[in-house]
């Protein structure tokens, strides 16, 4: 028996604004990254996206971001240390208030967009993320890219971490996700994302745009929630789980 988690960046409509499907894709998940104000999401979608999510007993993660919502947040941004450390501990610190508020706890931290690329190989801007979370609260998972900076100084500071795979982006030969402005960036074939989710989970492999296969370590498979197919990406991923007695189950027993 397999189990992995499946989790999905949620709540990121705002105002008059609506992004992704969370209502359709919250069955088949077992973890929600909810975003925090700065690249979507705002006080009453927070609050109402944790509500199902509690209700449907998931994971509740913070889907902290670079101040940018005018671009999803999939600008980068400059920044000392110290004020992107504030940054994502402010918007951590929102997100834990509001389900703490409803009796829920949070589990874990999920950089968004440009802020977990930059991370991924940056170590400074992994260690303000890393340290904005053991001032909060020392017991969250940081959830990032496997073999990454973010895996690296989580593991120095005991932060427990939990290593990330992507079922709908394609990977380059160097293990980072292809850059959205290239057209296959993104899988659009359902088909093509089950099998992506299963090379991961069965070989722990994965086939990059270059048509060659990496190792890739994942406790978690991510599915984007703005992604127009992911409706029908989980409903064909359920199917073939079922079929390869492969269970979804939330993030537990992650190490330091």
């Amino acid at each position: 028996m397999h189990r992995i988690d499946i989790n999905c960046d949620m709540g990121e409509s705002y105002g008059q604004f609506h992004v992704g499907n969370d209502d359709i894709l919250f069955p088949y998940i077992s973890s929600s990254n909810i975003a925090c104000g700065y690249h979507g999401g705002d006080p009453l979608f927070i609050e109402n996206t944790i509500i199902k999510a509690l209700n449907l007993n998931l994971n509740v993660g913070a889907h902290p971001s670079y101040p940018d919502l005018a671009g999803f947040g999939r600008r980068k941004m400059e920044m000392s240390f110290d004020e992107l450390r504030t940054i994502i501990k402010y918007q951590v610190s929102a997100v834990k208030g509001i389900c703490e508020s409803l009796g829920g706890k949070l589990s874990h931290v999920k950089p968004h967009g440009a802020l977990y690329n930059t991370a991924a190989n940056d170590e400074k801007v992994s260690l303000a993320i890393v340290t904005a979370i053991k001032e909060i609260d020392s017991s969250l998972i940081l959830l990032g890219k496997s073999f990454s900076q973010m895996e690296k100084v989580a593991k120095e500071k005991e932060v427990k971490f939990a290593s990330e795979a992507f079922m709908d982006r394609r990977y380059d030969k160097s293990g980072n996700l292809v850059h959205r402005s290239i057209s296959e960036a993104i899988i659009s074939n359902p088909d093509d994302a089950v099998a992506q989710a299963l090379d991961i989970i069965l070989k722990k492999k994965v086939l990059t745009i270059d048509n060659e296969y990496i190792n890739i370590e994942c406790d978690s498979l991510c599915i984007h929630g703005d992604n127009p197919i992911a409706g029908k990406i989980l409903k064909k991923l359920k199917n073939s789980f079922e079929e390869k007695n492969i269970e979804i189950s939330p993030l537990l027993n992650v190490k330091n």
